[in-house]
């Protein structure tokens, strides 16, 4: 399983710990390390910058030979905090920074800088020209089997696009959830995975007993797209509590989406309600239960730890 990706990031298979908003976490990241992969954190899971600084200087001291560690970050305007999250982590240091929702050339020119490799999240051939010709060191192709903020095409048709118009590295981007997976996008030109839904349900994990078995008792068919948590459509898994609320936004939004004026505005406040609603249901157990999940749940068959499910996609 030697790739591109592992020469980029010094790891011993071509694998990505996707990052998770409110489910990774040191430990989780901690563990994939010791198992050969790369590991990474939202940014955003820290909600002062003296703690993503601690998360930074733990990850350091727990890195290992033959894995390595990253952080995501958001940079579009809905995120006010990403200057100083980028500051900050270029001033202590990481292997690597993945951008989604936004504009990555503020980060790669200063991640560049500070030695930090790139990676950056697209959906279409036209968005990974960009981040290429600003210098990321690889795209992430997040495909329509992705977790969260999903693409629109599959992961074969994604993959060999950029794969064949692309000269910098081709990351895939969801659909993996064994090594059958990984084995068939590393054949569709990937220079590795990102995975993230089967560590939903890993022992370290830092979310409710009753999220970790709803990704063992759901599966592929359970996963809907809802436009209810950050105004953007994201796959969660359809319990009875989303099947109440609708998936759609609600009409005021709908109407006042169309306005270019306030349209920014109503996705922050749709984003900052979806994520208060989506941790409550992340970190309690509530009837409430939206849970952000993708269709690669269909694997997960028991809670384990990080290194048994690393062993199960790569033995």
């Amino acid at each position: 399983m030697q790739t591109k990706l592992t020469e980029l990031l010094n790891i011993k298979y071509p694998i990505i710990q996707a990052p998770m908003f409110l489910v990774s976490n040191i430990a989780m990241v901690t563990e994939a390390m010791k198992a050969g992969i790369a590991g990474c954190i939202p940014a955003l899971n820290y909600r002062t910058l003296d703690e993503l600084r601690v998360a930074i200087k733990a990850l350091k001291t727990a890195k290992v030979e033959g894995g390595s560690f990253g952080f995501n970050l958001i940079v579009n305007k809905s995120n006010v905090k990403y200057k100083d999250q980028l500051e900050v982590l270029c001033d202590e240091g990481c292997d690597f920074i993945i951008t989604s929702l936004g504009s990555p050339e503020e980060t790669i020119k200063q991640a560049h800088a500070a030695g930090i490799k790139v990676f950056c999240d697209v959906t279409d051939l036209r968005f990974a020209k960009k981040v290429e010709q600003l210098g990321a060191d690889a795209a992430i192709a997040v495909n329509n089997e992705a977790g969260g903020h999903r693409g629109n095409l599959s992961p074969e048709e994604l993959t060999r696009l950029l794969d064949k118009e692309l000269s910098i590295p081709v990351i895939s981007a969801g659909g993996v959830g064994c090594k059958a997976d990984i084995e068939k996008m590393l054949g569709y030109g990937a220079a590795g995975v990102s995975v993230g839904s089967p560590f939903i349900a890993s022992v370290e994990a830092g979310v409710t007993d009753e999220y970790k078995q709803a990704c063992v008792d759901y599966g592929a068919k359970d996963i809907i797209m809802t436009e209810r948590i950050s105004g953007t459509p994201c796959t969660v898994i359809n319990t009875p509590y989303v099947q109440k609320i609708g998936t759609k936004a609600t009409w005021i939004e709908s109407v006042l989406n169309k306005s270019k004026t306030l349209k920014k505005w109503v996705k922050m406040i749709r984003f900052s309600i979806g994520m208060k609603a989506t941790e409550k249901a992340a970190k309690k157990a509530t009837y409430k239960t939206v849970w952000v999940a993708g269709p690669s749940i269909e694997h997960t068959k028991a809670i384990r730890p990080v290194q048994e499910i690393i062993q199960y996609l790569t033995a």
